[in-house]
């Protein structure tokens, strides 16, 4: 099983996603993502044996208990890009400061420390909420890129997070298929 644990947008913010790709539509080298599966991802475990699932989802309650996080509004917008404006391979939409941020970080923290005591890798870079919107294969449409970047901040909307979730991503010719193997209230 592949395996991430995430934060899933809501169904109602799959258009203001879509929109927000929109923006890069011109852009040659980019490979958009489905709005439909969009997600905050809080930690990536990788191919993980099937028979770890209780022990992590174990591991990630003891995490939500740890971060002290109860249910919170999270609030989408901002465009930025990884690694940096001169060499871009993932084009995304942030969290706004003070709209639920301070949260994620928090859940991001505290599941890294139950997973990487579990013997999974954590992230060698420094936390940054973000929903992926597109990938960038090649440098053909960076200068629109960086252009759209500095020039626009959208904002998506917000939505009430409840839970943590883990799931399974299934790679696939059309791309990524996601199940929720298990989720986590907060």
């Amino acid at each position: 099983m592949r395996l991430f644990v995430s934060i899933d947008l809501p169904d109602r913010l799959a258009e203001a996603v879509a929109e927000a790709q929109e923006r890069f539509a011109d852009a040659e080298g980019l490979r958009f993502v489905d709005p439909e599966g969009a997600h905050l991802t809080l930690f990536f475990l990788g191919d993980t044996d099937s028979d770890r699932a209780e022990e992590i989802e174990d591991a990630l309650e003891r995490a939500v208990a740890a971060a002290g996080v109860d249910p919170f509004e999270l609030r989408v917008g901002g465009f930025g890009v990884f690694p940096a404006m001169e060499y871009i391979s993932v084009v995304w939409v942030g969290v706004r400061d003070g709209g639920g941020a301070a949260e994620t970080t928090r859940l991001h923290e505290s599941v890294e420390d139950q997973l990487t005591a579990l013997g999974f890798e954590g992230d060698d870079h420094e936390f940054t909420p973000h929903i992926t919107l597109a990938r960038m294969d090649d440098a053909r449409g960076k200068d629109l890129v960086q252009r759209v970047v500095r020039e626009s901040d959208p904002d998506l909307g917000s939505f009430r997070v409840s839970e943590i979730r883990l799931t399974e991503s299934t790679l696939t010719d059309d791309g990524p298929v996601y199940e929720t193997v298990a989720s986590v209230g907060l």
